[in-house]
């Protein structure tokens, strides 16, 4: 019997190689810091997570044990992201990025309380929550900033699996991660090209999910929260050493 091959990944594929995509980040950040592929390969991580939060918040039976469990493990990494960072317990000038991902939640939630309202109600919430996070992730200092927060929205407002959905996803990451962040590059003579903007490379893995979850159990759920703060730990006590 002939099976038709599909390329698909899976949620619990998009959680290991985000944290895969993470972890080079944070090494580079750290203790490798002149191997710039681990950054680059880095950049593949975030809009991953981002997409996975918009998946959680679509499907979801409890949205306060979403919200608490995510709040909890910000305030759990708190002092290991400050000991990685700024070397220090007490860093105020960047927070982590799972208080990003709490005020995105919010921001999300409002557009979804909005489903079924009239049309022009939908997009004035829509802009105010861009507004909103725009401002929010500035006055933080929340990681990623404003950037970080659209980039969540974007999921959301972009989140069904159609054209004109998938064209929007292209655009808006282009504009917000070669545009607002940009930084450092490569000058290829034509154009330059931010080392940022191979973040646009996480929607190859994210458009070929299809909504499938792979292996799951509340183990690995909780895994996946705990490898944030403990490899933050980890890092930080190695730097002082």
């Amino acid at each position: 019997m002939n099976k038709t091959f599909k390329l698909e990944t899976t949620s619990f594929f998009l959680h290991i190689f985000a944290m895969a995509a993470m972890l080079c980040d944070h090494l580079w950040a750290t203790l490798v810091p002149g191997n710039d592929w681990l950054t680059c390969v880095g950049r593949l991580a975030f809009p991953i997570f981002a997409f996975m939060l918009v998946e959680g918040y679509c499907h979801t039976k409890n949205l306060k044990k979403y919200a608490l469990r995510l709040f909890l493990f910000a305030l759990l990494s708190e002092i290991p992201f400050n000991l990685m960072a700024g070397g220090s317990i007490f860093y105020p000038l960047h927070q982590n990025v799972l208080w990003t991902f709490l005020i995105s939640l919010g921001l999300v939630h409002w557009n979804g309380k909005m489903q079924g309202k009239k049309l022009w109600l939908r997009i004035l919430v829509g802009c105010a929550t861009v507004v909103i996070g725009y401002v929010a992730g500035l006055l933080t200092m929340v990681d990623y900033l404003h950037a970080g927060i659209l980039t969540v929205l974007v999921f959301y407002f972009f989140r069904q699996r159609k054209w004109w959905c998938y064209l929007g996803q292209v655009l808006c990451l282009w504009f917000i991660h070669w545009e607002m962040l940009g930084g450092f590059g490569w000058d290829l003579g034509a154009f330059f090209l931010p080392r940022q903007a191979l973040a646009l490379l996480a929607l190859i893995p994210i458009w070929l999910y299809r909504g499938k979850q792979g292996h799951h159990s509340r183990t690995f759920q909780y895994i996946c929260y705990a490898f944030y703060p403990l490899h933050l730990l980890i890092l930080g006590l190695a730097m002082k050493l």
